[in-house]
């Protein structure tokens, strides 16, 4: 009866039954998506994988519009398989509140009421905070980035040659997409944090006591992973 599947006496066939039909509306949801991207009506950029790419290109668009700069492809295909990834990257993104709600719906009836209260909010901060980070890629690091980037142009004169930078479509958007995930990813930290405060790995009275190595470490990590910029 629904009750005793309620009460979290499903059978094993029942349980696979039941992660299979969430794994088919995960799915589909993410083929719908991925094929809605790719779709061009009337205007040939008129794709949504088109005006995310415009999106994502915009930073280096700005900064490149003052001396006529451009992009490249070097490759026949390359141009096809970006807008391939891009359209990947938007229907993920689109399509992950949806199936952390369909792992949700499976995992909840097995859970007791106080279990399902405590997880909910994790449920919701995850897609928030990833956001929050892609978001600050791509609105205070990225233009401080190309702007450092940038900088080992060099402009005709004194008998040297220029150099300046035709950055490759395919690169550019591999680049910015590491970022915006890698940047999401760490903004998961409150949440595994947190979740590891709940099952008693970890308390205040430890994190106080380990702040200040932990602030050195990053300090260190950042001098070494990053160009020599305070931000």
């Amino acid at each position: 009866s629904k009750e005793d599947l309620t009460d979290g006496q499903m059978s094993l066939m029942d349980h696979l039954t039941e992660l299979r039909s969430r794994l088919l509306i995960s799915i589909v949801v993410f083929v719908v998506l991925f094929l809605l991207c790719l779709v061009k009506i009337g205007d040939p950029s008129s794709s949504i994988a088109d005006q995310v790419y415009l999106f994502l290109q915009k930073p280096l668009a700005d900064l490149l519009s003052e001396r006529g700069g451009r992009m490249i492809f070097t490759g026949l295909h390359e141009g096809f398989f970006t807008q391939i990834k891009v359209a990947f990257f938007t229907s993920i993104s689109i399509s992950l509140p949806i199936i952390l709600m369909q792992v949700w719906k499976f995992v909840a009836p097995g859970l007791y009421k106080n279990e399902r209260n405590a997880m909910l909010p994790f449920m919701i901060a995850t897609p928030f905070l990833f956001i929050l980070g892609a978001a600050m890629v791509y609105y205070m690091v990225i233009p401080l980035a190309w702007q450092f980037f940038l900088s080992f142009e060099i402009n005709p004169g004194q008998g040297a040659l220029p150099i300046e930078v035709e950055p490759r479509i395919s690169e550019y958007l591999s680049l910015v997409m590491r970022l915006m995930f890698a940047f999401g990813l760490s903004f998961q930290l409150p949440v595994v944090l947190s979740l590891l405060a709940r099952i008693g790995m970890i308390d205040s009275q430890f994190l106080k006591e380990r702040r200040k190595y932990v602030v050195v470490i990053i300090f260190a990590a950042a001098a070494l992973l990053t160009p020599p910029d305070p931000i």
